[in-house]
């Protein structure tokens, strides 16, 4: 007998009309609505903002993503909203202390109470994950940095993270949606369960190089049954075009990770495969890459730290009510302005717009920082795609410490 508990649902999550009929909302805010109703109150205008006082770990910056999911969370509804763009490099603080607002939303309030728990979801979530991703980018320099934690979250949500994670700076992702998503070919090597239904390493390597389309990069799992660096040369014997070999070895039975990518490095290019490249996974971080990375290693495949990282902790406040300041406790009523220094990437926060502001830290030209994202349910621009989103963030990040 089925659970009735399911209502026809295969699995627990919640489509697209659901979150956008704010069935995902907490019930505080639907009691709200039934008040306002019940008040005549419907039609009160209101301006909120989204700001956070601080980030995971002490993290100085943040990848601001999920703009998008908000945008059309709102669309055809009595908003306008203005914001920071996707992908910006934000801080949660001004140079003067003062919380940096990376959206407000405007509009008779009853148009928004339902959606601020999945408007919040979609930032702090997506960019969570989009700063962890610019993290490790930053520690990986120009080496290759894959996305692979899909498999460690709930499926129904691998393509947003995804998405962050590629917009945050890895280079490729691993599952099919989140490849289709981002406009791109899913990246991966093999599993060990592939060596194991053969029972043979140099029999999967080769069923591997003649079965799998030819333009698919060979990249070898050199961990299953063998010691690494004999696996890496049974690879590079059997594959006729081996690209690299992963090494993917549990914690508990690794040792010194830089010491097995030297060693298997030498072996190989005592053999004449100095060509094979080095990837390694297996419960890596912005922390554990540096070290990698020195010892010789050419790629990274980043799972769990990306795809779970920490949550950014936005708020919505209403900072305004038909026009005039107000603010609960601990917040600052008022419409306010962030701008930024494009020099040294610093913030400051005004009551009011100003046509020139110097940047306190360096004294270069400040620039407002927002744009006018949606007015009253219209979008003011088209969707832009991951790639240029990326494309921004990388550009932003080389000039960031972490």
């Amino acid at each position: 007998m089925s659970d009735p508990s399911h209502k026809g649902r295969s699995f627990f999550s919640a489509s697209d009309d659901e979150i956008l009929a704010g069935r995902t909302t907490d019930v505080y805010f639907a009691r709200t609505m039934e008040i306002l109703k019940a008040k005549g109150m419907l039609g009160d205008r209101a301006l909120a903002e989204f700001t956070v006082g601080g980030l995971p770990r002490s993290w100085p910056w943040g990848v601001l993503c999920g703009v998008e999911e908000v945008l059309r969370l709102f669309e055809g509804r009595d908003v306008t909203i203005s914001g920071l763009p996707e992908g910006t490099v934000f801080k949660p603080r001004s140079f003067s202390g003062l919380r940096v607002p990376v959206m407000t939303i405007e509009g008779p309030y009853s148009e928004y109470c339902i959606y601020e728990t999945p408007a919040l979801g979609f930032l702090c979530h997506s960019s969570g994950v989009a700063t962890m991703s610019a993290r490790a980018r930053i520690v990986s320099k120009d080496r290759t940095l894959l996305s692979f934690g899909v498999r460690r979250m709930h499926p129904s949500i691998s393509p947003m993270l995804d998405r962050s994670a590629y917009i945050g700076g890895c280079d490729s992702v691993s599952s099919l949606l989140g490849a289709e998503l981002i406009g791109a070919q899913a990246s991966g090597t093999m599993p060990h369960a592939l060596v194991v239904m053969f029972g043979d390493q140099r029999l999967a390597f080769k069923a591997f190089d003649e079965v799998v389309d030819p333009t698919v990069p060979r990249v070898a799992l050199v961990d299953t049954y063998s010691d690494e660096k004999a696996e890496a040369i049974m690879a590079a014997e059997a594959m006729k075009d081996l690209y690299a070999v992963r090494l993917d070895t549990p914690a508990s039975r690794r040792g010194s990770m830089p010491d097995l990518i030297r060693e298997v490095r030498w072996e190989l290019d005592v053999r004449g495969f100095d060509k094979v490249k080095i990837f390694v996974s297996g419960g890596l971080d912005d922390r554990s890459i540096p070290e990698l990375l020195a010892a010789g290693a050419d790629g990274f495949g980043v799972g769990t730290s990306i795809c779970n990282a920490p949550t950014i902790d936005f708020a919505l406040d209403i900072v305004e009510k038909d026009g005039k300041p107000v603010a609960k406790r601990g917040k600052l009523g008022g419409r306010k302005f962030a701008y930024r220094c494009e020099e040294c990437l610093e913030w400051e926060v005004l009551p009011a717009k100003r046509s020139s502001l110097s940047c306190p830290a360096c004294g270069s030209r400040m620039e407002l920082a927002e744009r006018e994202l949606m007015v009253r349910g219209e979008r003011m621009s088209d969707e832009r795609s991951p790639k240029d989103i990326r494309a921004k963030v990388l550009e932003q990040i080389v000039r960031l410490r972490l």
